[in-house]
């Protein structure tokens, strides 16, 4: 059987999305458990030239809902980023989640040829939807999420590989 670019995508996401889902509840169900100033995980960094938490999370939901929509020929919808608490971020992901279960298999497959225009710094670039999703949307969508999950690890949040995979 093969594959479909609509299987390849939106389901993954999506399942990637209610992992992170979890992870925010149990992240700030942490901060709560232990008196720990919500602001110290949000703000935290695994080195200090990386991004903050809260920009992981931003930049994952990007990915997946970016991907999804241009993968059917859609406009991405467009998020302000204004997210800064648990509460916030969570109501994020949940909005994330239903906008790419927002699209249809039928608007999705066949997208592997379909010309995706990508604008980054100011540069335009073109690539095809099976590259676009292959090599560059999803490996960042899971760049973000394993970086968001390292930062709440790292600073004892007790959440574990069950948790990234959605299963826990």
């Amino acid at each position: 059987m093969q594959l479909s670019m609509y299987q390849a995508s939106a389901p993954v996401f999506s399942k990637g999305l209610r992992a992170l889902l979890g992870i925010l509840k149990k992240a700030d169900a942490h901060a709560v458990a232990r008196g720990i100033e919500p602001a110290a995980l949000l703000q935290a960094r695994l080195y200090p030239d990386m991004l903050p938490f809260t920009r992981q999370i931003h930049l994952c939901t990007d990915f997946a809902k970016g991907a999804v929509a241009r993968l059917a020929g859609s406009e991405p919808p467009s998020f302000q980023d204004v997210e800064t608490t648990f509460p916030e971020l969570i109501a994020r992901v949940e909005k994330t989640i239903a906008a790419v279960g927002g699209f249809t298999a039928p608007q999705v497959d066949g997208s592997e040829d379909r010309d995706i225009t990508l604008i980054r710094r100011g540069e335009t670039s073109v690539v095809k939807g099976q590259a676009y999703l292959l090599e560059q949307a999803m490996p960042n969508f899971y760049f973000h999420l394993t970086t968001a999950f390292a930062i709440l690890r790292h600073n004892g949040v007790e959440i574990g590989k069950k948790d990234f995979l959605g299963i826990a």
